[in-house]
């Protein structure tokens, strides 16, 4: 199924209702990482998780009400690591708790490492009809140092094994990394879309605290690219995808026209979604609000918590319509599309402030589309959260 395309989703469609669960497993811990992925050195009671992931739906659904489906993406953690048997039980929980229409986007992300051809065929068989490989180089000296488990050749091995089993994928791939010259990345990225790829997520590589690499930044033993390095690497990402066929539609995904992510859209244009797993966020209408939830994210800690109780859900946040107007502004900018005025309006009950954002206009960080949106230019997605802080005032 191909995802429908920008052009044709226009002001006032309804963003869609997804389902996110959370596979919080992983082989190994990368340094860069401060996602809620653990490392276990014993075999993970998968039927037990199961268990618990149709547990925790049932309760979201009494929540959420009956909605319909239009996407899943199940995400980690290294979710390939799950037994094909384990995703098809996931599945099934899902259309038992809402309705499911066929064809509809599925997307799991994999690891090089832990690809293999049955599997791939399995979650295949299971539904899953996209996949998001977490490649994140094509050099083993820099995989190595970001500490994937995976070389080159696994990576193109799976590269090819989506390409045969799956009738969409998207790769991921890290850059600003220490030493990366813009020449090198620009080999790099006409080199992943050799690959036949439809979508690629393209992320500057960040420095988080409580992960290694923050450390080792602190103590001045890790150097990335500055503020301005960064910025002449973006605008060279820019460039390049374009040049290619493969716009931003937004400020690090890029796509072939129809081949944007459905789900991640789902978040970007503030629809609905159900967090399902360790540390899962979700958003759920509830009569004029939105209820944000949050489950524990401890993965043993969330199990009893289920077994125990019926849900992992650890915060439930009702949002205002100030704070659904900041989150609805916060997710939008990010979008080439931009966001819906009139949507911004309803929930905040006023006009942008005429004096920002004339500023931001003048200033080139800006723009409006005819009187319905407001988007980032590019210069704007460089200081995107300043500008959010703007306007959000």
């Amino acid at each position: 199924m191909q995802a429908a395309p920008l052009s044709a989703i226009g002001d006032g469609m309804d963003p869609g209702f997804g389902v996110y669960v959370h596979w919080p497993f992983c082989a190994a811990k990368c340094p860069y990482c401060d996602f809620n992925s653990h490392v276990r050195h014993q075999p993970v009671d998968q039927q037990r998780f199961v268990a618990a992931f149709l547990e925790e739906m049932a309760a979201v659904r009494a929540l959420s009400g009956p909605r319909t489906v239009t996407s899943i993406f199940m995400g980690g953690g290294t979710p390939s690591l799950m037994e094909p048997a384990t995703v098809q039980a996931i599945l099934d929980g899902v259309a038992r708790n809402w309705h499911m229409p066929d064809g509809i986007e599925i997307t799991m992300e994999a690891n090089p490492s832990s690809v293999e051809a049955t599997r791939f065929h399995g979650y295949r068989a299971a539904g899953v009809n996209r996949v998001s490989l977490g490649v994140q180089a094509l050099n083993d000296r820099d995989l190595k140092f970001l500490g994937r488990l995976h070389n080159v050749e696994d990576a193109l091995k799976a590269v090819r094994l989506a390409r045969e089993i799956f009738p969409r994928m998207s790769f991921d791939l890290i850059y600003a990394r220490p030493n990366q010259t813009v020449t090198d990345w620009e080999r790099e990225l006409k080199e992943a879309v050799s690959y036949a790829v439809d979508h690629l997520s393209l992320y500057q590589l960040t420095i988080e605290e409580g992960t290694p690499f923050f450390g080792l930044h602190k103590a001045g033993k890790l150097i990335v690219p500055d503020g301005e390095q960064s910025a002449v690497l973006y605008e060279a990402t820019q460039e390049i995808t374009a040049a290619i066929g493969m716009p931003a539609y937004e400020v690090s995904n890029h796509a072939r026209p129809g081949a944007e992510s459905r789900h991640n859209l789902t978040y970007w244009r503030y629809g609905d979604y159900a967090g399902i797993g360790p540390g899962a966020h979700g958003r759920l209408a509830v009569g004029t609000e939105k209820m944000a939830t949050a489950t524990e994210r401890n993965p043993e800690e969330w199990l009893r918590r289920v077994e125990g109780h019926g849900d992992g859900i650890a915060e439930r946040e009702l949002l205002d319509h100030d704070a659904q107007a900041d989150e609805l502004l916060l997710m939008g900018l990010r979008l080439r599309e931009g966001v819906d005025l009139a949507r911004w309006q309803m929930l905040s009950g006023r006009d942008p402030d005429p004096a920002r954002e004339r500023f931001l206009i003048e200033h080139g960080f800006i723009e409006r589309l005819g009187n319905s949106r407001l988007r980032c230019t590019p210069a704007g997605m460089l200081i995107l959260d300043a500008v959010v802080a703007d306007l959000a005032c």
